[in-house]
């Protein structure tokens, strides 16, 4: 790996983590799902989190039993609503699938959740509306009940050091961006039946969670679309005045990296490849056109590179830390148990990424939406 910054070597303290039986403050947690999602990706991160199971959910009873075994808690439910009236959890994880007519079972489920007094963590995606997620956000505030969404995406330790570095003075000012991530659209006629938009609905969560917490709100967009593979290429402008590209690029290889992440400043910019290699070229003199010698810079110039290595069996080579699912339940367990906020996976995040979803419902190709207005 590339040596690190100053910065980053005076937070190694921080990234050191605990094992769940060295915590001494845990949160008394419920669970409602059973699926496969969760068993992978979900459940085990509690290992690494402030979390006492004591009860898990899902219409198969069979299935709540087994996990229930699996992951030690001590009782299982097929009603959940049953479950939240016994156990009176301090938070509740929910992740489900969709209602037939297309609708995110997980939002009805956390507006019971805030209304027995727990706060709530969801997968994404949040709800199917941005009508819906202001419904959560009063109910929040109501119940003075935080909820948080599962925004992976900007947990992964690529993400939050390109938004350290994006910070700095020597980035400069934020230029432009262009996001690669593999996914579909129907054609613009299906768009207004939910149940052709669940592919878009559950995935628009990952690249517009990235846009949004590295660029910014997005004001306004327009894209172009293609109906062999349903891909797009939508052209944004962010309040900040920054543009970018979202490239949805539907019809890769099933054996290509999914993801490509460009970040232009002021005379440096940030590549980073597959969500895990980081390249940052940093701002350097220019070399004499027609005279140079070498392409070799300066090292106090040259590119910063990073790239776990993947040998030993250290935490961050778990896919459960570098695709954020540690860092992201953490955030959500320490700050419940601060009594404070999450600053991130926030509704609020959650609603921009919504307009997102409803402004490609409900924009034909070639059009232009507005996101966000100014404010």
């Amino acid at each position: 790996m590339q040596s690190e910054t100053k910065h980053s070597m005076d937070k190694k303290v921080e990234r050191y983590v605990k094992y769940n039986f060295e915590y001494e403050r845990k949160l008394r947690v419920c669970f409602i799902g059973a699926g496969g999602h969760s068993f992978r990706n979900v459940y085990p991160t509690f290992q690494y989190a402030p979390v006492d199971l004591v009860a898990i959910a899902d219409i198969q009873g069979e299935r709540a039993e087994a996990y229930a075994r699996q992951f030690g808690a001590r009782s299982y439910y097929t009603d959940y609503r049953q479950m939240l009236d016994h156990e009176r959890p301090d938070a509740v994880f929910i992740v489900t699938s969709y209602h037939p007519d297309g609708r995110v079972q997980a939002t009805d489920i956390a507006l019971d959740a805030l209304a027995h007094g727990s706060h709530v963590w969801m997968e994404k995606p949040t709800a199917a509306s941005t009508a819906e997620i202001r419904q959560l956000m009063e109910a929040s505030k109501v119940h003075q009940r935080y909820v948080m969404t599962g925004l992976k995406k900007i947990f992964t330790p690529g993400m939050e050091k390109v938004k350290q570095l994006i910070s700095t003075l020597d980035f400069g000012r934020i230029s432009s961006c262009y996001l690669r991530y593999p996914q579909a659209m129907p054609a613009f006629e299906q768009r207004q039946d939910l149940r052709q938009l669940t592919g878009l609905l559950d995935h628009i969560y990952h690249p517009g969670a990235v846009l949004g917490y590295l660029m910014g709100k997005v004001h306004r967009l327009s894209y172009e679309w293609e109906p062999h593979n349903g891909g797009s290429i939508t052209t944004l402008r962010f309040h900040s005045g920054a543009v970018g590209t979202l490239h949805m690029c539907a019809g890769i290889s099933a054996s290509s990296p999914l993801e490509y992440l460009e970040i232009v400043g002021e005379k440096a910019n940030i590549v980073v490849q597959n969500g895990l290699k980081i390249t940052y070229y940093r701002k350097a003199s220019g070399l004499g056109y027609g005279r140079s010698a070498s392409y070799l810079v300066d090292e106090k110039e040259a590119p910063l590179y990073w790239e776990p290595e993947f040998s030993l069996g250290q935490l961050y080579n778990k896919n459960l830390f570098y695709l954020g699912y540690v860092p992201e339940v953490l955030h959500f367990c320490e700050s419940v148990l601060a009594g404070r906020a999450p600053e991130k996976g926030t509704l609020e995040q959650s609603l921009e990424i919504m307009k997102l979803f409803e402004a490609y419902r409900n924009t034909p190709a070639g059009e232009m939406a507005i996101v966000d207005p100014d404010v």
